[in-house]
């Protein structure tokens, strides 16, 4: 099966893409930390009450679904190396690179994770994945409750450092990506999106229409 997998991925990397599963995973991430940042924003500024109560709610079922995607993402990259393209040869850009990845998932799992456990520690309504699939809670019901309110200051601390390094970091991915895409000229961008090149040269060549045949005045 894994063979496979890899196999059917071997033709995108030899074109220095990533697959298609990949690219969703991308953006699909990149969807959902963009919503969570401005949700949490929009949150934070709700009075205390029942729609405050259902915002967090919201909040956390969204940061599970991001926790099993980056679980799943984290196990497809292991199966499916992404490509090797031109930014994995610039020196220091690319360390730069590599370590702005490995930070990005220090994000993808700290932040659902320190969300987990803060619900976890105050047990609010039952926990569900988008809203859908149950999910525990982390068992802390036992705990006494100086140490249940020590685990929920340590969650939110974390929860908010978190936030400002990926609010640091999304700019910086983002113009660099521009960089290598409009300035640099490289196929870094070219590589995380859809092959749409590729589509058009498999469409039929586009064929004009025939010249109208022009009219012969009588007597002409």
């Amino acid at each position: 099966m894994i063979e496979a997998i890899q196999a059917w991925a071997a033709r995108y990397a030899d074109d220095r893409r990533y697959t298609p599963v990949g690219q969703i995973f991308h953006w699909t991430m990149a969807a959902l930390i963009l919503f969570q940042l401005g949700w949490g924003w929009w949150m934070s500024r709700i009075p205390a009450g029942g729609d405050k109560l259902e915002a967090f709610r919201v909040h956390a079922e969204l940061g599970l679904l991001m926790l099993v995607l980056a679980v799943l993402r984290a196990l497809w990259r292991l199966i499916v190396p992404g490509p090797i393209n031109d930014a994995d040869r610039l020196g220091w850009q690319t360390a730069a690179a590599y370590v702005t990845h490995i930070l990005f998932y220090v994000c993808f799992f700290g932040l659902p994770l320190s969300g987990w456990a803060m619900w976890s520690a105050v047990e609010g309504e039952p926990l569900k994945i988008a809203g859908i699939v149950p999910f525990p809670y982390m068992p802390f019901d036992t705990l006494a409750p100086a140490i249940q309110w020590w685990i929920l200051d340590w969650g939110e601390g974390i929860h908010a450092l978190l936030i400002l390094l990926l609010v640091a970091m999304i700019p910086i991915h983002v113009g660099a990506a521009l960089k290598h895409h409009f300035w640099d000229r490289h196929d870094v961008l070219r590589g995380m999106l859809p092959d749409l090149e590729g589509d058009a040269e498999k469409a039929p060549p586009h064929r004009p229409k025939p010249p109208r045949p022009r009219k012969v005045k009588a007597g002409g």
